[in-house]
């Protein structure tokens, strides 16, 4: 059923990546260019860019190093130098491990122009984070496909991360805008908050559309859409239904922010001046903050099961045991 540590290593990964590209890119379609100048608006989101930048590249190479022990049968202590270069020259793998850590170093270096030059370096950061993610395309099953089919399912996987990382990182940063000590009524971030919101229901759109797509060409290309009918019948079978249907109850969330608690936030936004409005407001962003938690809880779960997924077979029916 898959290595624990390995699984746990790849969920902590897909999860870091997709935070560093997702937030850097929430920065660019949740504030314009003034805004993304205003510490009060942007200070959470630069320093958690930054140091997922650094957890990136030490999860990462602690990975490569359990993945190449792993393949050698030996302890993590007792790689040899010689054994692990010659794994990282002469394999995708090495070759998509060099490229994810670089992609993590331009990524970091760009946070340190965030509070000069936010916009730019937020472009960079948001970039060189898509990058990286991109490269774990080639430690699952797309990357052990091989002519065109297994380019297109390449392709497909990386656009459905990045979609994926669009709204993880949004989620992140509207939660970091909504965390408790700043969410009084006169707060910018609340302000901004609702504004964003309303608008992200454009970009959130594009993204579940994407992630759908991609996702049935990912499922045509593991098990085939027919397979899906007997998916249960297989442990990776079962890890993917239960994928749809915490992507499912994402969407339902999403659906009820957008619908209910974001009208109902700004509705109180301009009247918070009486003790009446402001306690409506307060329960107004609480219950936002909430759904916001078990919409970032169901994607993180997601996450572990994409990581779990990585180190099975793809199987539906007894063969996939």
């Amino acid at each position: 059923m898959g290595d624990p540590i390995l699984i746990g290593i790849r969920f902590a990964l897909y999860a870091d990546l997709m935070l560093i590209a997702g937030l850097a890119a929430f920065a660019l379609h949740a504030l314009d260019a003034d805004e993304r100048r205003n510490p009060v608006l942007t200070e959470r989101i630069w320093r958690a860019e930054r140091w997922l930048c650094v957890a990136g590249l030490a999860v990462s190479t602690l990975g490569f190093a359990v993945l190449a022990a792993s393949m050698f049968g030996v302890g993590i202590l007792d790689l040899e130098a010689a054994s692990v270069g010659e794994l990282i020259v002469q394999t995708d793998m090495g070759v998509a491990w060099l490229a994810r850590n670089a992609a993590l170093m331009v990524a970091l270096a760009a946070t340190f122009s965030l509070r000069q030059r936010p916009t730019g370096a937020a472009i960079v950061a948001a970039t060189a984070g898509a990058f990286a993610l991109a490269s774990l395309v080639w430690t699952g099953h797309a990357g052990a496909s091989e002519g065109a089919g297994g380019s297109l399912h390449r392709i497909s996987d990386i656009v459905h991360m990045i979609a994926a990382a669009i709204w993880v990182g949004a989620i992140a940063g509207f939660l970091l805008w909504l965390a408790p000590r700043p969410a009084a009524p006169e707060s910018p971030r609340l302000e901004v908050a609702g504004r964003s919101l309303e608008r992200f229901s454009r970009t959130g759109t594009i993204c579940v559309l994407l992630i759908a797509a991609t996702g049935l060409i990912n499922t045509q290309m593991t098990i085939g859409i027919p397979g899906l009918s007997s998916a249960h019948a297989s442990p990776y079978g079962r890890l993917l239904l239960a994928k749809l249907i915490l992507f499912s109850i994402m969407l339902a969330i999403a659906a009820a922010n957008r619908w209910r608690l974001v009208p109902a936030l700004k509705q109180f936004q301009g009247t918070a001046s009486t003790l009446g409005s402001a306690r409506s407001l307060a329960s107004e962003v609480a219950a936002l903050r909430r759904s916001l938690l078990v919409e970032g809880g169901a994607a993180l779960t997601i996450l572990g099961l994409v990581a779990w997924l990585g180190t099975l077979p793809p199987g539906t029916g007894s063969n996939g045991n």
